[in-house]
């Protein structure tokens, strides 16, 4: 069953931000667009790197008004021993929320049960709380940050225009489609 459509479930978390211990909920996801980045464990391999590719696109993705957070199922605490240790997520200043009870990760369904950890999910939540799109990567596979950008800016738009809808490929100088009986077979 999708999550797409779906409004994010209620939670209650800590997170780490700037140096500072935060609480969390879903209510955070709501008024201003979310990316929500799920990954598998701190001091690992593929996920520092993503988390930091994450933190080059972060100003683009503020300027779009749009707020990001990453999800593992280590504690706060330990989000703030690797954000000292490594030179890779000390530049992070989005919210690292620690998923220790795997609620989170349990009702965004990309946990991994037998292994307590989380699949590399990446989320976006529209302003009411709404899950937008969803994409989940092998452990293997990491992601590219800056394809978020043209989906922000794709379900930005598509918000605004109902009645509309983006291509693939689609960026902010290209033309949308009305979906229409006439536009049936012609494309």
């Amino acid at each position: 069953m999708s999550l797409i459509g779906k409004e994010v479930q209620p939670f209650q978390a800590t997170a780490f931000r700037q140096g500072e211990f935060v609480d969390v909920t879903e209510e955070n996801f709501k008024g201003q667009w979310s990316v929500v980045c799920f990954y598998p464990a701190d001091f690992s391999f593929v996920c520092p790197t993503e988390l930091e590719d994450l933190q080059h696109q972060y100003a683009e993705l503020k300027n779009l008004g749009t707020e990001v957070y990453s999800v593992s199922t280590d504690t706060h605490f330990v989000h703030k021993a690797w954000h000292e240790a490594s030179d890779a997520i000390n530049k992070i200043e989005y919210t690292m929320i620690g998923d220790p009870s795997q609620q989170i990760s349990r009702n965004f369904e990309v946990l991994r049960e037998e292994e307590g950890l989380a699949d590399r999910g990446t989320f976006i939540i529209d302003p009411d709380g709404v899950i937008q799109m969803v994409e989940i990567n092998a452990d293997g596979i990491g992601r590219d940050a800056s394809t978020l950008i043209s989906k922000i800016k794709a379900a930005q738009y598509v918000r605004e225009n109902p009645d509309e809808v983006c291509p693939a490929n689609w960026d902010e100088t290209g033309e949308t489609l009305k979906p229409s009986l006439d536009l049936v077979g012609k494309i």
